[in-house]
Formats: structure tokens, C-alpha cells, sequence
């Protein structure tokens, strides 16, 4: 005689079912998203909500080391702001010498979910290290960390998941049964953040690895287009770095080539994940936010200003002089948004450089 499924089997293999065609949803919602930094936001995104995680971050390796790429916790958002979180998660690479979950997992490719991260970890081969909990107050309880894993077996890059949460919106374990269908996300997040590597490649400055002029003029059309049709304001910040070629002259390229990258670092660390950093020529850079009036432009710029003077450049302190034009405030057509922006920076520098001009 057959056994008839029961109704806890049936209710099972229903959430099974549902679960393998979210999974398959999710895996063409990543294959179709092409730009990079906007794949890695829908990864972590899509990931959390698969397995209604709390908060979730995602690394990418970088030779010996993990950079946080994506760090996603709603509440942490609304307290600190984006540039605030982006800056501190992106300030230290993690290198893979350093006992952590994420490392371990980078360097073996296997799998951890750890019910309770107080529990003693003293005969693992990973460690969990609270110094991001000290910092933003916050209380990690359940951990699943998988790898980002291409077909060949090469680990690019690190998902971690933290703080599972049950219906009642308890911190629970993640889910045994969850392990698999996250590592088969994760392998399909791989294959995409592959590709859209590869498309990048034609659309990023080799030396600072933010976007070229040739992206930034897609760009500019694309946001003039949505201007024209929805009426979001755009902006447009120019930032050139100050005497930047006397550390040419007197330090060589090489130290040139260094600090265009720490500037370039800075900007995107102090940006949001949907402005576009553009290297627009020399030690020139570019920075069209989206959505943003001038208002928020000028808040923008002074924030960029204020952390180029502070920071601690390898050769030297560095300032940067600043234009700024908005979409419709300055200039009613997008093609006249980098001339505006260009006269404003072209009299920051003849006043005296280290200033901030408007339109």
C-alpha cells in the first residue's frame, strides 16, 4: 500500500517548491542587470530577502585581501546614513592571514552557518571578530557566510548573511535546509558579477577603476532623458586636484598615479552607490548625482572638499577646487551641464583654489 504524503510533507514540499522558483527568479534578475554596482546592491538585497535576513554584506577579494563591496541593515541606514556606513565599511580591506569567518570562507570555498556567534569558536578553524558590533552598537546572532563561487572553482568573492529572522521577527538560526539553495544564489551571483566585470572593463579608468568618459556620456544622456520625462533634477560636481603636478614634477608619476588613486578611493567611498564617479581627464574627476538638486550638490561637494583635506595622502596634503551645475536650476539642457559646471571650477581655481563655485 502507498503512503499518502502527510500534511506536514505536503506544506514541505509547497515551501520547497516556492523557494527552488524564487530561486529561479532571482537568478535571471541578477543574469539581467549589467552594471556592477548595481548587480552587487540587488545580490545582497535579493539574498536577504531569500533568506529574510536582517542585515548582509558582501566581499570581494582583492588579491590577499576582502573588500567590503555591499554592506545592507535598514536600521544601521537610518541612523548613520549611506556615505557614513559606506565609509566605514570600505575604510580596511580584511586580509585573508586574519582569522574571520569571511576569510575562512574565501580561502576553502565552504560553507558556514553558525546558529549563535557567542557561542565558543575555540576549536573552529575561524573566529568572529565583534569590533564592527562595538562600533555601530550592534548585536550579531545568527551567521551564514557562503562563497562567491565561479564554475571553475575560483572563489571571487564572499555573501554573509546575519541575524535570521522567524515570523514573529525573533533572531532565529538560518535554516539548514536554506544552505544549499543560498550557495546555488551565491554560484549564480558569481557568473553575473563575472560578466558584468567584463562589460566594465570597456567602461573603467584602468588606473583608479572609477568610469571613463565614455560611460559618463551614456550616463549624462540616460539621467537627461529621465529628466525630460519624470523632471528628477540632475547634478553635475567637477573636482580637480590642487597643483597636483607639482607632486608630478617633484615625486614622479608613480607617486601621480598613487595619489589619483587615494583620491579616487575617497570619492567613491564618500558617494552614493548610484552616483556615477567618473575620471574625466588627468586629475580631473567627475561625479553626476542622480536625482539630486543643487542644493544636495553643494552639500555633496563640501563633504568631498572636507574629506580630501583631511586625509592623510602617502605624498603629501592634497585640496581640491570644485565646480558644480544643476539640471533645471543652472541650465535647461543636459549638454550644458558640463560647461557650467566648468566655469564654476575654472573660477574656484582662479580665486585661489581649495574653493567651492556654483553656476
Amino acid at each position: 500500500m502507498t503512503n499518502l504524503p502527510t500534511g506536514r510533507s505536503r506544506d514541505d514540499a509547497r515551501v520547497a517548491t516556492e523557494r527552488l522558483k524564487q530561486l529561479i527568479g532571482i537568478g535571471i534578475a541578477l543574469t539581467s542587470e549589467r552594471e556592477l554596482s548595481k548587480l552587487l546592491e540587488r545580490i545582497v538585497g535579493e539574498a536577504r530577502r531569500f533568506a529574510n535576513a536582517e542585515t548582509g554584506a558582501l566581499f570581494l577579494r582583492d588579491g590577499d585581501a576582502l573588500r567590503f563591496a555591499v554592506a545592507q541593515n535598514d536600521g544601521l541606514l537610518e541612523r548613520l546614513g549611506e556615505c557614513e556606513m559606506r565609509r566605514h565599511f570600505a575604510a580596511e580591506p580584511l586580509t585573508l592571514g586574519q582569522p574571520s569567518l569571511a576569510g575562512y570562507v574565501a580561502l576553502t570555498g565552504r560553507l558556514v552557518n553558525l546558529p549563535d556567534s557567542d557561542e565558543a569558536l575555540q576549536d573552529q578553524p575561524y573566529a568572529f571578530n565583534r569590533e564592527l558590533d562595538a562600533l555601530f552598537r550592534y548585536q550579531t546572532g545568527s551567521v551564514l557566510v557562503v562563497p562567491l563561487q565561479e564554475p571553475k572553482g575560483e572563489v571571487i568573492g564572499v555573501l554573509q548573511l546575519v541575524n535570521a529572522r522567524n515570523d514573529h521577527g525573533e533572531v532565529v538560526p538560518f535554516e539548514a535546509e536554506l544552505e544549499g539553495l543560498v550557495q546555488a544564489l551565491a554560484s549564480q551571483a558569481a557568473v553575473a558579477i563575472r560578466n558584468a566585470r567584463l562589460e566594465e572593463l570597456s567602461f573603467k579608468d584602468p588606473l583608479t577603476g572609477v568610469y571613463n568618459r565614455r560611460h559618463f556620456a551614456l550616463r549624462i544622456d540616460e539621467e537627461a532623458k529621465r529628466h525630460a520625462r519624470f523632471g528628477e533634477p540632475l547634478s553635475l560636481v567637477l573636482l580637480d586636484l590642487d597643483r597636483f603636478k607639482q607632486i608630478n614634477d617633484a615625486l614622479g608619476h608613480a607617486a601621480g598615479d598613487d595619489t589619483l588613486r587615494e583620491s579616487a578611493q575617497l570619492i567613491v567611498a564618500s558617494s552614493r552607490s548610484f552616483s556615477v564617479v567618473t575620471r574625466y581627464g588627468g586629475d580631473e574627476f567627475a561625479v553626476l548625482l542622480v536625482n539630486t538638486p543643487k542644493a544636495g550638490a553643494v552639500k555633496y561637494a563640501r563633504r568631498i572638499k572636507d574629506v580630501i583635506e583631511r586625509h592623510r595622502f602617502v605624498h603629501g596634503p592634497l585640496t581640491v577646487s570644485v565646480g558644480i551645475a544643476a539640471l533645471p536650476e543652472d541650465v535647461t539642457h543636459s549638454a550644458d551641464l558640463v560647461p557650467a559646471a566648468d566655469r564654476a571650477l575654472y573660477a574656484a581655481k582662479r580665486l585661489g583654489r581649495n574653493l567651492i563655485e556654483v553656476a
